[in-house]
Parts: C-alpha cells; structure tokens; sequence
C-alpha cells in the first residue's frame, strides 16, 4: 500500500531526495503503523511532538495501533518554539 508521508522543520533534513517539497510517497506493507513507519524511516522518535493522520492528531499513546490504510497522509513536526 503506498502513503504520503509529510516532514515538516528540522525533520524535513530526513526526506530523501525524490521528494516533493515535504513530502514523498511511501510503499508500506499491509498493517503498518505509525511507530513502525517512523522506525523504517529512521527518524529520530524525540524529535517528533506532532503526528497528523489525515489531518487528525493522533496522540503519542495511540502511535503503536494506529494502523495506516491505503493513500493516508502522515504528518509529522518536531517541537516549535517561539515568543
């Protein structure tokens, strides 16, 4: 099944270069979940705060179970600072 998969900031250094802007198509198998999904890209876990799937925000609780269906948008953010 294939996703789109969206890094955003500090993040967007682990997007391969076949990406479009943020973000780039993701052939995952059948059954994959959000954790699995960060783990395969290698992306550092502590650098995550945001997870949006499909435009829903899905808490760091549920990142193990939720699983993806075909065409989902994953999008991930790191922590934002500001004042």
């Amino acid at each position: 099944m294939q996703i789109t998969l969206k890094l955003f900031a500090s993040l967007s250094h682990y997007l391969p270069k076949h990406a479009n802007r943020n973000e780039f198509q993701l052939e995952l198998a059948e059954g994959s979940t959000i954790s699995q999904v960060i783990e395969q890209q290698q992306l550092p876990i502590k650098s995550i705060h945001l997870v949006l799937l499909n435009g829903h925000f899905i808490t760091p609780e549920k990142r193990d179970i939720t699983v993806l269906k075909e065409n989902d948008a994953l999008a991930l953010c790191p922590p934002v600072a500001g004042g």
